[in-house]
């Protein structure tokens, strides 16, 4: 498996052997795979007395195991309404923040999809197309909406396979159990995927901007390192990872 959706733990030895040492848990939606490693190494190094643990997933499926008392202090979406929705029900200790803007490629292993841009889904070695889940993925979501955009998604719809988050789409593009995928930027520029395949970066104006929001829990309001990594993810540093990345930053 070229990507998972478990914990990832990454914290320096000094923070491992200080008895001060305090866990902050995040839940952060499958596309931030190799931009939040990156994030939580850099926090890390500079503040070597947090541990942060990191929980890889689909946005929905956390919005949903929030709800239900799962013990995160920190929900980075990849999309607005799963952060906006906790907050209106209550979960949230603060509004939802703005962090990044996604954007969406078609990636593939084989084929070199900047060719021929979204005609390269009809192309007929593409037998299986790679997506999120749209039920509970807002990758997945946006993935139907550039298919309606482009008048492609009834033609195309029955070589559709999902995966239950992005990071699992990506996985079948890259295994060959999908030709193709519509997968985020975010993981099309990550070592798992630069170096083994091409992509063509999807026009913006084929979907509604996918703003990514983070939320504070109500779990997390007294954390003593909630403060700390809110504010590290503004940060310049912060932000020029998830730049590497090709996030889009708010202002």
């Amino acid at each position: 498996m070229l990507f998972t959706a478990c914990s990832s733990q990454e914290h320096s030895p000094a923070a491992e052997s200080s008895a001060q040492t305090t866990t902050l848990r995040v839940a952060a939606a499958a596309d931030l795979r190799y931009a939040m490693d990156s994030l939580v190494a850099v926090f890390a190094a500079q503040h070597p007395s947090v541990r942060v643990d990191v929980t890889y997933g689909s946005s929905g499926k956390f919005y949903e195991q929030i709800r239900h008392g799962a013990p995160f202090e920190l929900f980075f979406s990849a999309d607005s309404d799963y952060p906006r929705q906790l907050q209106a029900q209550g979960f949230a200790a603060a509004a939802p923040v703005l962090y990044a803007q996604g954007q969406l490629v078609l990636w593939s292993k084989t084929l070199d999809p900047a060719l021929r841009g979204e005609q390269t889904l009809l192309d007929a070695r593409v037998r299986k197309i790679a997506i999120a889940n749209p039920t509970h993925a807002p990758y997945g979501k946006k993935a139907v909406e550039i298919l309606r955009h482009y008048q492609l998604y009834d033609r195309v719809q029955p070589r559709l396979v999902f995966g239950e988050n992005i990071a699992q789409a990506a996985n079948y593009a890259a295994t060959g159990a999908a030709d193709v995928g519509i997968l985020a930027l975010a993981l099309a520029l990550s070592p798992a995927l630069k170096a083994q395949g091409r992509y063509y970066l999807i026009p913006q104006q084929a979907y509604a901007p996918l703003e990514q929001r983070f939320v504070v829990l109500k779990s997390g309001a007294q954390h003593p390192a909630i403060t700390q990594f809110v504010d590290f993810v503004a940060s310049a540093p912060a932000r020029s990872v998830l730049r590497t990345y090709g996030f889009t930053l708010p202002r």
